[in-house]
């Protein structure tokens, strides 16, 4: 690994992640609304863009606090999000909705998203992360096993912090750079637009814009504090619209230093329900492990960078709907290619549509229309094909380019 593709992973292992099935990376292909408590700004010396590139991965992660605004302009049908009960992930694609953010810096990190009268927390202290639902009045409590535990204390930082990577997080400005930065050397080009003013902090803009038209995305601008080279806000406009991006996270008040110990403590609440899960870490391949009647092999990827469409077969769509929990037994915990179709997809769930007061069908409906080839969800920053013979097709990429695929 080179030094720069280290210093990647390391952005893209922040401590906001949490193991939970939600809207995680939405963050970089959702909506937004524009320029969040911004101005302008002409105080920072001059930098270019590979060096911005540069500084912003090399940087040190820092201590810090902060209140945190998602917009969300996907084209998504209203009901899914009239419907949602109080704080929860779903409301995340679409609308505004209010974060609030604390980090030491290190493996501890609390993540709440605040609704009317309600709240979803997820507070992660190394291996151990609670997420809580004040709408459901339910604490889940993600570990690991003895055996990973003692993997865990043997290994060296750099390899720690790999294997504590989360299969999902709430969105925050870091998480959603980190999608972006990833794809910089590969399929992008940079530049560094205007300096303005995020959060009362002076901020530099970096822009990155894929060197493809077969994609969604238009450009993804990242607000980078030109004193900690920390992303404060990162917005994705699509090429369905240019008159505001398609999503927008964004610190609008942010504080460095350590928090107060206390907001990383969590008990639950008294009567609270209580499930405890135990997330397997990777193997030393890298590769998660199986379980009975799970087969990996099933999600292929065509393409690559911001073309990429994944592809699953024998999905059983129908039972999934139905509400069997058997039919997604064979269908991977994650895939690698699209973290966007991943968290939309987990969307269809039984476990998280009944949370939602949608079941299955419902929600299959009102997402997707009609073609030829099946059923189709297109958004503006997403694009899903489920066809008829029990294949899902996702990707950044217009529908018409999974139409043609299948």
């Amino acid at each position: 690994m080179t030094e720069s593709q280290a210093d990647r992973r390391s952005l893209l292992r922040s401590p906001w992640a949490a193991p939970i099935a939600v809207v995680g990376a939405v963050a970089v292909s959702l909506v937004a609304q524009p320029l969040l408590a911004a101005g302008e700004s002409n105080d920072l010396p001059d930098i270019g863009a590979q060096e911005l590139v540069s500084r912003v991965l090399e940087a040190e992660p820092q201590a810090m606090s902060g209140t945190v605004v998602h917009t969300a302009r996907l084209g998504l049908p209203d009901l899914l999000f009239t419907e949602a009960q109080g704080a929860d992930p779903m409301s995340l694609l679409g609308g505004s909705s209010t974060l609030r953010v604390w980090t030491d810096g290190e493996e501890r990190s609390r993540v709440a998203l605040l609704g009317t009268m309600s709240e979803y927390s997820v507070v992660a202290d190394g291996p151990e992360v609670w997420t809580y639902s004040s709408s459901d009045d339910e604490a889940v409590h993600y570990t690991v096993s003895d055996a990973d535990r003692a993997r865990l204390e043997a290994m060296g930082e750099e390899a720690r912090a790999e294997a504590l990577e989360r299969q999902g997080e709430l969105p925050t400005p870091q998480e959603a750079a980190a999608e972006a930065l990833a794809k910089v050397e590969e399929s992008s080009s940079v530049a560094v637009d205007a300096q303005i003013t995020v959060a009362g902090r002076d901020v530099y803009q970096l822009v990155v814009s894929p060197d493809t038209d077969g994609t969604l995305v238009e450009r993804v601008v990242v607000a980078v504090d030109g004193e900690t080279m920390i992303p404060l806000r990162v917005q994705t406009w699509s090429t369905q619209d240019e008159s505001a991006p398609a999503v927008e996270v964004s610190f609008t008040d942010v504080s460095f230093g350590m928090p107060n110990e206390s907001v990383f403590d969590f008990t639950p609440p008294a009567g609270a329900t209580q499930r405890d899960v135990v997330v397997p870490l990777p193997a030393e391949d890298g590769t998660m492990p199986q379980h009975e009647g799970e087969d990996h092999e099933k999600a292929t990827v065509t393409g690559e960078g911001w073309e990429s469409v994944v592809t699953l077969e024998g999905v059983d769509v129908a039972s999934l709907l139905a509400s069997d929990p058997g039919s997604v037994g064979g269908m991977p915990d994650r895939f690698t290619g699209s973290e966007e179709a991943q968290d939309l997809i987990e969307e269809f769930t039984p476990d998280h549509s009944d949370g939602m007061g949608l079941d299955g069908a419902a929600l299959y409906e009102q997402l997707t229309t009609e073609v030829p080839e099946g059923r189709l969800l297109s958004s503006a920053l997403l694009s899903i094909l489920v066809t008829d013979d029990g294949r899902v097709l996702v990707g950044s990429v217009p529908a018409e380019t999974l139409r043609a695929m299948a």
